[in-house]
């Protein structure tokens, strides 16, 4: 058996220095298991026997629920502690956490608490059982109301719809040209402000390094001074992906003592529980259930989790995901050394199946075009950056000020960009690359498209219901620049087959708008398709400047035939928005291409 439980109480260099109080050698005695040095039934195991307290198995003997009251939700969360029976005027405490002992002493306030101690997934899931009910309300309205969009009604979007579509209607039957000019205005205007804000943002890209590991570390912190970090994945009916997800996240290059990977899935995903359950996990993760309530999506689930974090900078990745192994120490590495007000790093998305497929490929090229030229440039012009759902770390501090995620909104994370943009915090692209996997089939990719687009159009429209705060919160030119970022991205894709059709009057066939068309208009058209052809090109042509990513330069055409399908995208995202504007569309992995082994050396 191990030295522990051997000596009675807990190793060390000097046994004149062995530390006695239960807080202090729990705090030692857990550094060793998140190291993997000690298994942690043996840790507490000693700790218990050195101290004269007792070991629980809270699965075949659970606490007292009428005790659960005394510790708040979150509070036994952060403490690691249920109050487990009352014996006399003793209240006994089941806690994984011995090195907070004083601390929960302190939370109960007028008890004589006697510590006792149980494996960290038992009192986990006792938590779950006396709290969830509490933390899964408090997950569902994190986010303020003024700024959430869990007040959306579908209802009155579909009566606002059916409104302007029947004005458009009359206004078309009263003067069908002044209806066609100001429909087919509205769509230039848009095209117009789309374009200009991708040259501006292009414009204004720093450089970027030639591959994904280029980002300089050398200023990284020592090892012993980085940060708890805390990752949260999110999973739901992942059980063909879970084992490939652990050899994945087991290749990050961080202190294991200083890493928290906490998988989160619904409490009625048997299915992922029990990939989970095969799995022989090692204690830098653990797997949290969520209670089930409404709406069921990925922001509530996380909301559900933070309490449990435990770092002071939590980071999300999807079940697919690859990191680059040497990904913490850079975000760590940044945040040391950043100024005050950064709150946010968005890592870089690429894809590990780009060559399953035509649609795969392009996926490829547009996630390139976004994560290494458009977003950098949005930062750049001081823009509201607009977050990835994966390969994002964020301050916990900040998170939890700005009300953390909008369990609501679909598109949780751009949304939350808005929402630290609005409270003045920063967000910067870092150089650090994450592979997935791109959706490369027709249907499961409208899902995908439809959802994220409608999660722009109801973050959009929740801003603007007080554009004057919005005005105030952001300034004049981030006001601007989201009105273009989030409507005119919607807007772009629902209009443009009107601008497709524009494309008729140079080639001489009957438009119904050619009669209002000043001379010359022909030209000036035929000019305006063409320069915005050779920037949707060189876009993802100059994005493409990664050794890895070169091969994928002559599908750039491709794209003139990929880009329309997010018009489809946009009209199931508007009845999305009327019939169930909260409803996740699931994006189901590992069916379009396996890990390449040599992901991380490209």
């Amino acid at each position: 058996m191990h030295a522990l439980l051997s000596v009675g109480a807990l190793p060390d260099d000097n046994p004149s220095r062995l530390p006695r109080p239960l807080e202090t050698a729990g705090a030692y005695a857990r550094r060793l298991v998140l190291d993997g040095s000690v298994p942690e039934r043996t840790a507490l195991a000693a700790l218990a026997l050195s101290d004269g307290t007792r070991l629980l198995d809270l699965a075949t003997d659970p606490s007292d629920p009428g005790l659960a009251p005394l510790l708040g939700p979150e509070t036994a969360v952060a403490l690691g502690a249920v109050p487990y029976a009352r014996n006399g005027d003793i209240l006994v405490v089941a806690t994984c956490r011995p090195d907070l002992a004083a601390e929960i002493r302190g939370a109960l306030p007028g008890e004589r608490v006697v510590i006792a101690l149980a494996p960290r997934d038992q009192v986990t899931a006792e938590i779950g059982y006396r709290y969830g009910a509490a933390l899964a309300r408090s997950a569902e309205s994190r986010a303020p109301q003024a700024t959430s969009c869990r007040v959306w009604s579908g209802v009155e979007f579909g009566h606002w719809i059916f409104t302007a579509s029947l004005a458009l209607t009359l206004l078309a039957l009263a003067a069908t040209l002044a209806a066609q000019v100001a429909m087919f205005g509205f769509a230039g205007l848009v095209f117009i402000v789309n374009m200009a804000l991708k040259v501006a943002a292009w414009a204004a890209a720093p450089d970027s390094a030639s591959g994904p590991a280029a980002a300089d570390i050398s200023a990284a912190v020592p090892i012993e001074a980085d940060p708890v970090i805390t990752i949260l994945v999110p999973l739901f009916r992942e059980q063909d992906i879970a084992d490939k997800l652990l050899a994945r996240l087991s290749r990050l290059d961080y202190p294991r003592d200083r890493l928290d990977v906490i998988f989160v899935l619904e409490e009625d995903d048997d299915t992922t529980a029990s990939a989970l359950a095969a799995l022989d996990l090692p204690f830098w993760t653990r797997a949290i259930a969520v209670p089930a309530g409404t709406p069921r999506t990925k922001p509530r689930a996380l909301n559900y989790a933070l309490p449990f974090a435990r770092g002071a900078i939590v980071g999300i990745y999807d079940a697919e995901d690859a990191p680059e192994p040497d990904q913490l120490r850079r975000v760590a590495a940044r945040f040391a050394s950043a100024p005050p007000g950064l709150a946010c790093l968005q890592g870089q998305l690429d894809y590990y199946n780009s060559g399953h497929n035509w649609l795969s490929r392009c996926f490829t090229l547009e996630y390139a075009t976004w994560f290494r030229l458009l977003l950098p440039g949005v930062a750049e012009l001081g823009l509201t950056v607009p977050l990835g759902g994966t390969t994002v770390f964020i301050s916990r501090d900040a998170l939890i000020r700005v009300g953390a995620w909008d369990a609501h909104n679909v598109t949780e994370d751009a949304e939350l960009g808005l929402r630290l943009a609005r409270a003045g915090y920063r967000t910067e692209i870092i150089e650090t690359t994450t592979f997935e996997e791109a959706t490369s089939a027709f249907w499961p990719w409208i899902r995908q498209r439809s959802r994220w687009l409608k999660g722009y159009a109801i973050t959009w429209a929740t801003a603007m219901r007080q554009p004057l705060a919005l005005w105030r919160d952001l300034g004049p030119r981030r006001f601007i620049g989201l009105q273009a970022q989030f409507l005119g991205t919607v807007a772009g894709f629902f209009t443009a087959p009107l601008l497709w059709s524009l494309a008729l009057i140079p080639l001489g066939i009957p438009h119904p708008l050619a009669e209002a068309l000043p001379a010359g208009a022909a030209t000036a058209i035929a000019v305006a398709f063409a320069m915005a052809l050779v920037v949707t090109l060189a876009l993802p042509w100059t994005a493409c400047a990664a050794p890895h990513l070169r091969r994928h330069r002559r599908f750039v055409p491709l794209l003139l035939l990929y880009f329309p399908l997010a018009t489809i995208a946009s009209f199931a995202a508007i009845i999305d928005l009327v019939i169930r504007p909260f409803y996740w569309a699931k994006t189901t992995h590992g069916r379009y291409g396996a890990l390449s082994p040599g992901a991380f050396a490209i």
